[in-house]
């Protein structure tokens, strides 16, 4: 899906800023999309970016007005939705994130209807994807895997993508999640997409491109989770990448979700090369990224200094220290690129 920028950010009246973590999310990554936040009385997030009414946000040229919230369940409050058919009314395409489906509101699909807008549903998809074919394709491609879920694979991606665009390179952050796709305005969910066409699903995202291109592909899961490592698998198989960043968080034990321990940055090293070799013959890591909110900056220091003289590989926290050493070894491993 193509989704219409610049962004109004509906938050609605969540009840703290992880609940609006979507909206919080774009205005890090592309502060320019983002015109300006709606929030109803009794919001507690705060995207910090001009308040707006759906009248002031036509004025000001925004396109689509991005539900930007995430709850238990994906369900959209019934008193969130007279807004959203006011944004439809006034000329603006109207995207979401959450599990429900935006046409399956009678209100808000007869707005859209008479309105004309679209509606996104960004974690469902009307592409028709074929099954992957694994075939070799040309352009470059580094994808972000992990040792557990949400343990930045988006936000390494995005800090890839910014640095190399710096350094001149030719790179674009492809979308594999919801939050994602409302940052680059294009790509699927694939959590959402059949399984059979898991790889097909990112092959469409990461087409063929010029040799120098490089499409840097946002990771889902991990190999090792008991719950989603078919996704994870899928997209591997799909990205077909070159390289690979491994992404980590060092203080957690256990898997997300499950009882199940967390694996070694050794270990997802080892079973990403043993899957990936199956569409790219020539896969390789090229960085480790480590997530060290939880940590002070010093023991955050040391921590990336080990894991960089254990596996040989430049270790930093993309968002804490920067990605630039991952750069300069992805240079120095592919100096045509």
């Amino acid at each position: 899906m193509e989704i219409a920028r610049p962004y109004l950010l509906f938050l609605g009246d969540v009840p703290d800023a992880l609940a609006a973590k979507t909206a919080l999310g774009i205005v890090d990554w592309r502060p320019d999309w983002c015109l300006g936040q709606l929030r109803l009385p009794g919001c507690k997030a705060d995207a910090k970016i001009p308040e707006m009414s759906v009248t002031d946000a036509v004025a000001a040229g925004v396109k689509t007005m991005v539900v930007g919230v995430v709850n238990a369940g994906g369900v959209l409050p019934d008193h969130w939705i007279t807004t959203i058919v006011e944004a439809l009314d006034a000329g603006l395409d109207v995207a979401t994130g959450l599990h429900v489906r935006l046409a399956t509101i009678p209100a808000i699909a007869e707005a859209a209807a008479r309105s004309g807008r679209k509606l996104h549903d960004v974690r469902h998809t009307h592409e028709r994807f074929a099954t992957g074919k694994g075939t070799k394709r040309p352009g470059l491609r580094l994808l972000t895997v992990g040792t557990d879920c949400s343990v930045g694979k988006k936000y390494t991606a995005l800090a890839l993508e910014k640095e190399m665009r710096a350094r001149g390179l030719d790179a674009d952050f492809r979308a594999t999640g919801q939050t994602g796709v409302f940052i680059s305005g294009r790509g699927a969910a694939i959590d959402a997409v059949v399984a059979d066409f898991i790889s097909g699903a990112v092959e469409w995202i990461a087409p063929a491109a010029d040799p120098g291109h490089w499409d840097v592909i946002e990771g889902q899961g991990s190999l090792f989770h008991p719950s989603f490592a078919g996704v994870s698998l899928g997209l591997l198989h799909g990205a077909q990448p070159d390289a690979f960043v491994v992404c980590h968080e060092p203080t957690r034990t256990k898997m997300r979700g499950v009882q199940h321990a967390l694996p070694s940055i050794r270990e997802v090293i080892d079973m990403t090369l043993a899957c990936g070799r199956l569409t790219n013959p020539a896969i390789r890591p090229i960085g480790i990224a480590i997530n060290t909110e939880h940590l002070d900056e010093a023991e955050a220091r040391r921590v990336c200094e080990e894991a960089a003289a254990f596996h040989d590989l430049p270790a930093s926290d993309p968002v804490r220290f920067g990605v630039g050493p991952i750069v300069d070894r992805l240079l120095a491993a592919f100096p045509k690129g």
